[in-house]
């Protein structure tokens, strides 16, 4: 069942709401985007097979048909390499971006007072973890981040000017 020729199998929503009201588009593509999809198309959306992921999309399939929509939930395979790899470039490129986006704000938390750093570490530590949950392909921004953020550590900090 493995071997070199064994291609990763994806989990993949295809999914269809009314226009109105939006409040359950907008749900519903709050929970997708939390979970970190690769959007393949308008309503059709894909992660990583695996049974959390799968899980997770069919509670989601389930509230759009509480919505009075349609969904269907799929395990596939890309046709080619080159697909599958587009779907992977576009999961890391996003999480790289979050990832960039913790490690600007931990280096800016650097520069300030010792209370506002905690309070920073606090919050990028938890945004880490939020990420993380949504990171299938980590990037090298993900350590990057983390080191900043470790960084924020009053154990790990010194003061540049003594009283």
């Amino acid at each position: 069942m493995s071997g070199p020729d064994t291609e990763r199998q994806w989990v993949l929503l295809s999914y269809r709401l009314p226009r109105e009201p939006s409040t359950p588009r907008i749900t519903v593509w709050r929970k997708l985007k939390r979970l970190g999809v690769a959007q393949i198309s308008d309503g059709l959306i894909a992660l990583p097979a695996d049974a959390r992921t799968r899980e997770q999309l069919e509670w989601i399939a389930e509230e759009v048909t509480d919505f009075g929509g349609t969904a269907t939930v799929w395990i596939a395979h890309p046709a080619s390499a080159g697909d599958e790899q587009q779907l992977v470039d576009a999961m890391t490129q996003a999480r790289a971006a979050e990832y960039q986006q913790v490690h600007s704000q931990a280096e800016a938390a650097r520069h300030q007072d010792e209370g506002e750093r905690r309070r920073a570490l606090t919050r990028l530590r938890a945004e880490l973890r939020r990420i993380q949950r949504r990171d299938y392909f980590p990037p090298t921004d993900r350590d990057t981040a983390e080191r900043a953020v470790h960084a924020l550590h009053p154990a790990n900090t010194t003061e540049e000017s003594t009283p």
